[in-house]
């Protein structure tokens, strides 16, 4: 493992105080205009950690897709989604919360401690949790995490790209862009749009404005 790269430290440290199971949390889709907000939870074996782990960010698709296939063979990973409706009840960072809960609620065993991405621990965690800002780039755990989120993700709006076309989401995957704002203006908002985010809540408003 490079050594400016995620390690196992913090890892390391919880076994050694008597963790048996350490598990990295992340989640991926905060910012974009569309799709589910996605999260993470991997726990890896200490004899079996794949190279190249790092901030799903830093690696091209490839790399995070090979890393996926290998991490499923060799680690625990469960993954949970908040909705779009969730999205627009709770805002997005009590349903990114929420994603994060469920991922470690589908885990086959509660870890002794979650290592969680960021500065706030979800608060219906129902594990010992430490935060981690910029987690995915000290923690091979949470790096896990945030490669599973986003392959997961990407695949999620690849598929509802297929059933809404001309919007982009097998490449933009849901994020603003020139092209989906303007798909937005022409094509209008879908059921999968997050009514709560300004750019789509403005194009409601302006379509309800005019409407006779």
């Amino acid at each position: 493992m490079p050594s400016d790269g995620p390690s196992f430290h913090h890892e390391s440290a919880a076994l050694k105080g008597g963790a048996l199971r350490v598990a990295g949390v992340d989640e991926v889709g905060r910012g974009p205009l569309a799709g589910p907000v996605t999260a993470a939870a991997v726990v890896l074996d200490p004899a079996c950690i794949p190279d190249g782990l790092h901030d799903s960010k830093a690696l091209t698709p490839q790399r995070r897709s090979a890393l996926c296939e290998r991490l499923m063979g060799c680690a625990e990973v469960s993954i949970g989604h908040a909705s779009v409706e969730e999205i627009d009840a709770l805002n997005i960072l009590y349903a990114s919360h929420l994603a994060m809960v469920r991922a470690v609620a589908g885990l086959s065993r509660p870890p002794c401690l979650a290592l969680v991405d960021g500065n706030m621990i979800p608060r219906d965690l129902p594990v010992p949790a430490q935060a981690l800002v910029k987690g995915d780039a000290l923690s091979v755990s949470v790096a896990a995490a945030s490669i599973m989120a986003k392959v997961h993700r990407d695949a999620v709006m690849r598929e509802l790209a297929q059933q809404f076309p001309g919007y982009g989401w097998e490449t933009n995957v849901g994020y603003s862009s020139r092209a989906h704002q303007q798909a937005l203006l022409d094509l209008g908002v879908t059921p999968h749009h997050r009514r709560s985010f300004t750019t789509v809540h403005n194009i409601l408003y302006q379509e309800k404005s005019i409407s006779p």
